[in-house]
């Protein structure tokens, strides 16, 4: 393909002017081991530290099915990404692929903005979860105007890492995965000791209970739409393409043991859970894998520990997600469908300072407007968006992967096959339409308000852009 067909189509014939050309490249500092630490610290945090007592609320003690569901529908789609990512290793990820398969400006960009709403809402969750974890570790007996004020605090730090360098976030991805990652191998190794010791009911792993109002399957679906937030991070990876050395050579290797290792620590991690503390009080609880080991070794100080290492697991998804969300808005911006000033690179630094400041705006505004409801089930409102969301875009990227199978590459990549791009369309669509999902409607009202600001943007940059062709 040519360059200028690797470009995004202006709204008129002509050709974008040049942006960015004399900005600095991004620097590739992310190798095979970093790239799967990136991976799994992404999945892992948020999602199995603030939502396991919301999955099992809706299935009853069998939470590790929708788990494992989720994870299904994951490993599908990641095929497609990865036969995508190893073909076109650049940064921008699924929207750069809906349009090479399409070509219409307006459904880039709403791919765009819709993804990196999706890092942004999950983001934020992270940050209202960081929050009350810290309260819980210190003891704090506060209020929902505190917790907000943490939250908002904390993303402020997000955003000073992130401005100070993708190497410097990296380092810092490698410290919180592996502290997350010994929270749940904690979780798993004391609730296996108070099993073995017989205290455990382990009859409810396999126990259904769903609201008077819903049949199993649904309950499950609805289970499974939130368990998917557990699951997404392996998208990610693929804008951070740029910063990646060998790209095409690495991803599908690296994704897939991610995807396995998390998979393998969620299922565990939900049917230990369940066995060890009854579903209704883990349903109630903001720190659900906390009371798992207060439960299983009440007195014992790790205990006390825990709400702290689920504090630097959300911090993690949180700083990921932050650092995906701006790398799509740079890459977007280079490919002419977003404002040029978007991809503005710090000279120095090398990073996207411009797109940085922008996402961390929107995701202060998105905190505070769901904390000025203290009754509303915040995180999980939040997580429900974020997997509403992607997975309208896993259905995009699937579509795209059998249109573009036209587009011949040199280079040699990942091939996904026929059957799994179309499993993997149907499955996501399933779950995202509300009468088969069975989501809240609160999703939905998130979704499109975070939508409509994107189509704001959109028609601002194609206004400006005529009137730029217009003055050539």
């Amino acid at each position: 393909m040519t360059d200028r067909d690797d470009q995004m189509a202006a709204p008129s014939s002509s050709p974008p002017p040049a942006h960015g050309d004399d900005q600095p490249s991004l620097k590739r500092v992310m190798g095979p081991g970093l790239l799967l630490l990136f991976i799994v610290g992404d999945i892992l945090g948020t999602g199995i530290y603030a939502l396991t007592g919301q999955v099992a609320g809706e299935v009853g003690g069998a939470a590790w099915l929708p788990f494992a569901i989720a994870f299904v529908v994951a490993a599908i789609t990641a095929c497609s990404y990865l036969e995508l990512v190893t073909k076109y290793p650049q940064a921008a990820g699924a929207a750069l692929y809906v349009h090479k398969a399409f070509r219409l400006n307006i459904v880039s960009f709403l791919v765009c903005f819709t993804v990196m709403c999706s890092g942004i809402t999950s983001a934020s969750a992270a940050s209202r979860a960081f929050a009350a974890n810290l309260a819980a570790g210190f003891g704090l007996d506060v209020g929902n105007g505190v917790i907000l004020m943490i939250a908002l605090g904390f993303m402020l730090l997000v955003l000073a890492v992130n401005l100070r360098g993708v190497g410097e976030s990296v380092k810092i991805n490698v410290v919180l995965t592996s502290i997350e990652l010994s929270g749940l191998l904690l979780v798993i190794l004391l609730s296996a000791w108070f099993i073995a010791g017989g205290n455990a009911d382990f009859s409810r792993v396999v126990a259904f209970e769903t609201a008077t109002d819903k049949s199993v399957f649904l309950a499950v679906s609805t289970a499974t739409s939130l368990a998917f937030f557990a699951m997404v991070g392996f998208e990610d990876s693929v804008n951070m393409a740029e910063e990646t050395r060998d790209p095409s050579r690495i991803f599908p290797r690296i994704m897939l043991t991610g995807l396995g290792i998390t998979g393998v620590i969620y299922i565990l991690v939900s049917i230990c859970a369940v066995a060890v503390v009854p579903v209704g009080i883990l349903a109630e609880s903001e720190t659900p894998l906390a009371t798992v080991v207060q439960t299983a070794t009440p007195g014992f100080p790790i205990a006390d520990l825990l709400p702290f290492i689920s504090m630097f697991a959300v911090a993690n998804s949180a700083l990921i997600n932050m650092l995906m969300a701006s790398r799509l808005l740079y890459g977007m911006s280079k490919q002419s469908v977003l404002p040029f000033f978007l991809s503005k690179v710090h000279p120095r630094r090398r990073t996207p300072e411009a797109a940085i400041l922008f996402t961390t705006v929107i995701a202060m505004g998105l905190i505070t407007f769901v904390s000025l409801d203290p009754e509303s089930p915040v995180v999980a409102l939040l997580g429900g968006t974020t997997s509403l969301l992607l997975l309208a875009v896993f259905a995009a990227v699937n579509v795209s992967v059998l249109v573009l199978r036209r587009d011949r590459a040199e280079v040699k990549h990942f091939n996904a096959g026929r059957v799994l791009p179309v499993l993997g369309t149907i499955t996501c669509l399933y779950l995202v339409l509300p009468w088969s999902s069975g989501r809240p409607s609160g999703q939905y009202q998130i979704a499109g308000v975070l939508l409509a600001i994107g189509l704001v943007l959109w028609a601002v940059t194609w206004f400006a852009r005529r009137r730029e062709e217009a003055n050539r």
